[in-house]
């Protein structure tokens, strides 16, 4: 055998396994980052929950500016329901403070069914249902929140929230 092939030979091995030497690397890198990103969304669903504590806590209290805080103030705000679309966080806080009018009115908080959809390190989605207790009558319903991450924090972005139909008393 000549030099020439035994040397081409060295060379097309020496690449096979640079190639899989890569590949391994490669490999390794993306299951480490997939576990970052499982710790990543893990540690972003316990930050926005935080931000709906506060939010729930400040509303049982009847502080609407508060319990504003968790929605980006921004005039890229939106909020969706029944009474149509509201854009702007000042518009967005005029909605809730004509809706609920005193701490009677707004009731008591809760939530349930909800799960966090985090889709990339700054944003997510959380689909859930909220429960207001009142003397004037309950209310429920559920909502589809859009939540980006801000130098601030986590922040409602955009807040499509439905009350349920109440139960008709004839029969």
């Amino acid at each position: 055998m000549t030099v020439q092939p035994m040397i081409r030979r060295i060379v097309m091995g020496g690449s096979i396994l640079l190639g899989i030497s890569l590949f391994a690397v490669m490999l390794a890198s993306h299951v480490l980052a997939g576990n970052k990103m499982a710790v990543s969304d893990e540690s972003a669903e316990k930050e926005i929950n935080v931000v709906f504590d506060q939010q729930t806590a400040a509303w049982n209290r009847g502080d609407i500016p508060e319990f504003m805080k968790g929605y980006h103030n921004s005039p890229d705000t939106e909020f969706v329901g029944s009474g149509g679309i509201k854009r702007g966080y000042n518009e967005v806080m005029e909605r809730y403070k004509k809706s609920y009018p005193d701490k009677a009115t707004m009731g008591h908080l809760s939530f349930s069914n909800q799960t966090i959809h985090v889709l990339d390190p700054k944003s997510a989605y959380v689909v859930g249902e909220f429960h207001l207790e009142r003397e004037s009558g309950n209310a429920s319903g559920v909502y589809t929140l859009i939540v980006r991450k801000f130098p601030e924090g986590w922040r409602i972005v955009h807040d499509h929230s439905s009350a349920y139909s109440q139960p008709s008393d004839n029969k």
